[in-house]
């Protein structure tokens, strides 16, 4: 087999509480605890919960926004997360991103061209004015925007064509895979479908690989290759997307995915309705983190974490209530 494009292991990132005395540490958020799992060249995965669950930390980790508290993120089979910030310089052109919201993610100051040539100039990408030129006016090709749009300024766009914009920076430097952070959750109905239609056609022209963080189920059944279900930190459930949808193996997944509307209103759809709050990541609960809320439970549940388990060839969960041989989720 292959090595995937991008590899993680038993990532956690646990942010301090500071207060008390002499600003000591009184706690620790457990944004993310212990989420592993890979995407091969060319493919999307799409990461989904609910919000808080630690899916956009994820993202941020990858990109070493900040440093993680423990376990590996591995780029073509190199370990990254330990590089220096120079070691790291000529590998952050691999891994782009793009951001939420369409309007704060461009620099207002800055017309379209230079926010473009910006990536370009700093990797030496192109040579001369004119080569400059050729490259701005092919990426504004790529995301269906017209050449003259350089000439202008991020207020003049609507929504849908500034996350063009943003798209056409991540693939200024030629990426292998792209971040996509609730990038299309800031949009109108129609704006999302063109967006994610216009991500599917640059994949497949270019070989890109995606992580999709979502909330949105709906979309992610139509762009993603493989589904992560995120809860409270950690990955429950790992699955093809067809599977998935198909046949949800953890209580949570399930839970979400009867949230989903059904566009044929003769079928009759089971809503399940989650009681309770999620708990604070502060203080997760012992035991299996979903048990709090799960309709299912079981008194094993709330003293032994379940461990990820293969349930079919590509699908895991972790649930007591499942059978299969513990694996890796990655």
């Amino acid at each position: 087999m292959s090595t995937p494009l991008l590899q993680v292991r038993n990532l956690k990132k646990h942010f301090p509480i500071p207060g008390g005395f002499l600003g000591t540490v009184r706690g620790h958020v457990h944004a993310v605890d212990g989420v592993s799992f890979a995407i091969r060249k060319g493919e999307t995965l799409a990461l989904v919960g609910e919000s808080g669950c630690g899916k956009s930390t994820v993202g941020k980790a990858i990109l070493r926004l900040f440093d993680i508290t423990d376990g590996e993120v591995m780029l073509e089979g190199k370990r990254i997360d330990n590089l220096s910030a120079r070691e790291l310089r000529p590998l952050r052109r691999e891994v782009q991103v793009v951001f939420q919201d369409p309007f704060s993610s461009l620099n207002p100051r800055m017309r379209v061209r230079d926010i473009l040539a910006e990536p370009i100039r700093n990797y030496g990408l192109a040579k001369t004015t004119a080569e400059m030129d050729e490259r701005i006016a092919g990426l504004l090709d790529k995301v269906r925007l017209p050449r003259d749009a350089a000439g202008r300024w991020p207020h003049e766009f609507s929504g849908g064509q500034r996350q063009r914009i943003g798209i056409a920076r991540a693939l200024a430097v030629e990426p292998e895979l792209i971040i996509c952070d609730e990038a299309v959750s800031a949009l109108d109905v129609s704006v999302k479908a063109q967006i994610v239609n216009l991500l599917q056609d640059l994949q497949r022209e270019l070989g890109l690989a995606l992580l999709f963080i979502s909330h949105d189920l709906a979309i992610v059944e139509h762009i993603a290759h493989r589904v992560a279900v995120m809860y409270l930190g950690q990955i429950v459930e790992l699955a093809e997307k067809r599977a998935l949808f198909a046949s949800p193996q953890h209580p949570y997944t399930e839970a979400l995915l009867s949230a989903v509307p059904v566009p044929d209103p003769t079928v009759v759809s089971r809503r399940i309705i989650l009681q309770g709050d999620v708990p604070s990541p502060v203080k997760p609960p012992s035991g299996c983190r979903f048990h709090t809320r799960c309709p299912y439970v079981e008194p094993r549940c709330r003293v032994e974490t379940p461990a990820m388990r293969q349930i079919a060839p590509g699908h895991v969960a972790a649930c007591h209530l499942r059978q299969g041989a513990p694996v890796e989720a990655a």
